[in-house]
């Protein structure tokens, strides 16, 4: 609402409330410094024989000479002012500043007090607002601004623009009602197993001959998009059911389950709005582009829904055919959505389920030569395993995360303490994204009073059954693991509880799932809790001298998938992201719940395998074809291709969705280093093909070093300056498994000297999301992460 609509609807309000007819039921207390507004309200009520039950209230200390003129012209004035113990002032100033803050905003009463003489243009303008407010409040909209009715038909997805799914208003009785139905209605979906390895044969075979019906794979790229955008709408009609689900199955809560609903809406959304639409630019720019075969998803079961459908999405967009292997925990989940693929209307071959155990049968499925790449969301060792069993595997992971959370002395710390709660402890910790550590900064790490506040809201957390609406924390999937059950549990030298984890049934087991979240402090680091990943609701606190000292801290984990800052200093913000290394950022907000088209997702060093473009960023399509140039370019050309996709693209920092109240940038940093490998005795033929990784070497800043010899190649790859190796033409096992235990994406992709194309893979994504509004207000300070055109 505007605020007219906002000032006409208050004295509706007064009005109202002053009826007559309600003498002895309602008293009125009206808070406020905008002296028309109390007068005319004194006014009113002295007119209607209602002044006996209007009280004027206005803060202490915001207006003291105005109060005293009230009191002293109309009638007493309550004036309020928080008060507390001493040792909670903190709370009480951080109360008065809010209050001073919203007094201070461009088109507040107090703002203007001290200019608003009797002639002036500022009162003139005061009271022409007040005036047209008055007029107003006989006919201003009194409708509810939330309107959101799930039982009604949503309408159907944009069919030229993407836009984001909306996530469900659990504040209607109607959507709470609509939820309760489908919970009391769930029927689980049936599905078979894959049983024998032959099984796995024929699925390839239909997966294989579907992409191969014609240069573009299963479908033309229209048909394409019409079949995503019409599951996309079957996604939408059948939340409800999709939420039963995960909460029945997948020990999702409601609140949890309904934003991971819309990340997957987003994603279909997003694959043919954008996907479809990149492909079909690059194929005006005279370049080849075929679906890269089949996909192979190997879903995890923490978010058994949104993250296969992200690779999902833009397989099928791409023309590939795909094969969704869900985990163990979450096979309901899987039958589901390849279920909805079919009720959508895409071909049983193009979609499949293989439902099977993680031996034999899963590894077959996984190394089958005609798999064209494989998608694996989940722990480390997995991708770790996978690679080891098949070096030659396409493998593009998203991996572990240890992930910490910077609060410093000059943040906001009501805010901090909500944020840090909720990215904790949402899903009981169970994201590879959740912050497992909190480092305080400076003066606050020997602040008692923010340790007592942090700890009263970790223990204000509802734990309980997923399919509770009640439930704020829901239960493990499974018993803990080792790691988790020793975090829970143990504690290090040092290390005290803030908050002591416990199992809700009084007595820990080995099957126990529903614990209470757990803080623990004083972790050090360099210590097993610092660097290890426990998935689960515990949470460790670390101290830091400054920033500085704090970002070592945070980079120092190993891993590189989430971070957050909390600072209200810009200084601070900009040297935080100058210097933290991980894939997505997030400032003075939670950091979980990315969202597809604002913040794509996926981490930096070991929190990543494969090199891959982020799901839901607008990349994420050419990780699933093969472009070709039908001849290349010469250097020169290829340069000015390379420095109109800087210029475009790569080398500024980008936010598409536009918004006031929060700035999402996706931004590109070089890599450390790119080893390009030419097989002995090619190096003559692939000299054109060099020239242009030269030139793209140059335009990016990204070094790179060209080599033939194996024994040299294996050494530089072992050296720690590379982040890539890029091979031309057929290469040795053995470079492949020295590249993978150095943790140095194989990327096999042609050479085709176009920008859009080649520069994605010299550089990292990095998204960055800053909430720029203190209670609803815009924040002018707040920088902006957008830097100059340049590559980092």
């Amino acid at each position: 609402a505007s605020k007219a609509e906002v000032d006409a609807n208050l004295k509706r309000l007064v009005e109202r409330a002053l009826d007559p007819g309600l003498d002895g039921a309602i008293r009125i207390g009206l808070g406020s410094h905008n002296l028309f507004d109390i007068g005319w309200a004194a006014d009113l009520a002295e007119r209607m024989g209602q002044r006996h039950r209007l009280e004027l209230e206005m803060l202490a200390g915001m207006a003291p000479a105005q109060a005293r003129s009230v009191n002293e012209h109309i009638g007493r004035v309550r004036v309020y002012a928080p008060v507390v113990e001493p040792e909670a002032m903190e709370a009480a100033i951080s109360y008065l500043a809010r209050r001073l803050d919203e007094n201070a905003t461009p088109q507040n009463f107090l703002r203007n007090l001290l200019r608003i003489t009797s002639g002036s243009s500022t009162f003139s303008d005061e009271l022409q607002r007040f005036s047209q407010a008055v007029t107003d409040r006989t006919h201003v909209s009194a409708a509810p601004r939330r309107s959101q009715d799930r039982t009604l038909a949503a309408p159907p997805a944009h069919r030229d623009a993407f836009v984001n799914a909306s996530d469900t208003d659990f504040t209607s009785p109607a959507n709470r009602a609509w939820i309760r139905r489908h919970l009391e209605q769930f029927i689980p979906p049936a599905f078979t197993t894959v049983d024998s390895t032959d099984e796995i044969d024929q699925v390839m075979v239909r997966a294989t001959d579907a992409v191969r019906k014609s240069v573009n794979g299963w479908a033309a790229p229209a048909e394409r998009k019409a079949a995503l955008l019409a599951l996309s709408d079957l996604m939408e009609s059948e939340r409800g059911e999709t939420l039963a689900l995960m909460a029945k199955t997948a020990a999702k809560t409601i609140r949890e389950g309904d934003p991971e609903v819309s990340e997957a809406i987003d994603a279909v959304r997003y694959a043919a709005a954008v996907g479809v639409t990149t492909l079909e630019a690059l194929a005006k720019d005279n370049l080849t582009v075929t679906p890269a075969g089949p996909i192979v998803i190997a879903a995890p079961w923490n978010f058994p829904y949104a993250i296969p459908t992200l690779a999902l999405a833009s397989a099928l967009a791409a023309g590939c055919s795909v094969i969704v292997k869900p985990a163990p925990e979450t096979r309901a989940l899987g039958a589901h959505l390849v279920a909805q693929c079919m009720r959508a209307g895409f071909p049983s071959e193009v979609v499949q389920l293989v439902v099977c155990e993680d031996g034999p049968i899963g590894t077959r499925l996984v190394t089958h030569p005609d798999v064209a790449r494989v998608i694996l969301t989940g722990a480390s060792s997995t991708a770790e395993s996978f690679l080891t069993t098949a070096p030659t595997m396409q493998l593009l992971a998203e991996t572990s995360g240890k992930n910490a959370m910077i609060i410093t002395d000059a943040a906001d710390l009501d805010q901090a303490i909500a944020a840090l709660t909720k990215s904790a402890f949402g899903h009981a910790g169970q994201k590879c994204s959740a912050a497992s550590l909190a480092i305080l900064v400076g003066d606050l790490a020997g602040d008692e009073s923010f340790l007592a506040r942090l700890a009263d809201a970790v223990k204000s957390l509802r734990v309980g059954p997923a399919d509770d609406l009640h439930t704020m924390m829901g239960p493990l999937i499974n018993a803990p693991s080792q790691n988790l059950r020793r975090a829970l549990s143990n504690l290090e030298a040092g290390e005290q509880w803030l908050v002591e984890p416990r199992p809700l049934n009084g007595q820990e087991t080995l099957q126990e799932t529903l614990w209470t979240p757990g803080v623990r402090i004083g972790v050090q680091p360099g210590s097993w809790f610092h660097t290890t990943e426990c998935f689960g609701p515990i949470l460790g606190i670390m101290t830091a001298p400054n920033l500085a000292a704090a970002v070592q801290i945070q980079n120092n984990t190993g891993y590189g998938l989430t971070g957050g800052l909390q600072s209200l200093d810009p200084a601070e913000i900009e040297q935080w992201l100058r210097s933290v290394e991980v894939g997505n950022a997030y400032v003075n907000r939670q950091m979980t719940g990315a969202i597809v088209g604002r913040q794509p997702f996926g981490g930096w060093k070991r929190s990543s395998v494969g090199g891959s473009a982020k799901p839901g960023g607008p990349d994420h399509i050419l990780m699933f074809v093969d472009v070709h140039a039908q001849s290349l370019p010469t250097p020169p050309q290829a340069q000015l291709s390379y420095r109109e996709a800087v210029a475009d693209l790569y080398g500024i920092d980008s936010d598409a969705t536009g918004l006031q109240c929060e700035h999402n940038v996706l931004r590109h940093h070089r890599l450390r280093g790119v080893l390009v490998w030419s097989q002995p005795g090619d190096e003559a033929a692939d000299k054109e093909k060099l020239s242009l990784l030269e030139a793209a070497s140059s335009t990016t800043g990204t070094p790179m070093v060209a080599v033939s010899d194996l024994t040299r190649a294996e050494e530089l790859l072992g050296s720690g300056r590379f982040e890539r190796i890029r091979v031309l033409g057929p290469c040795e096992g053995s470079l492949l498994v020295a590249a993978h235990r150095a943790g140095v994406a194989v990327d096999r992709t042609p050479v085709t000297g176009h920008g859009r194309v080649e520069l994605g893979r010299w550089m990292k994504e990095q998204s960055i999301s800053v909430t720029a509004h203190r209670h609803g207000r815009i924040l002018t300070t707040m920088p902006v992460p957008i830097a100059e055109s340049r590559i980092r």
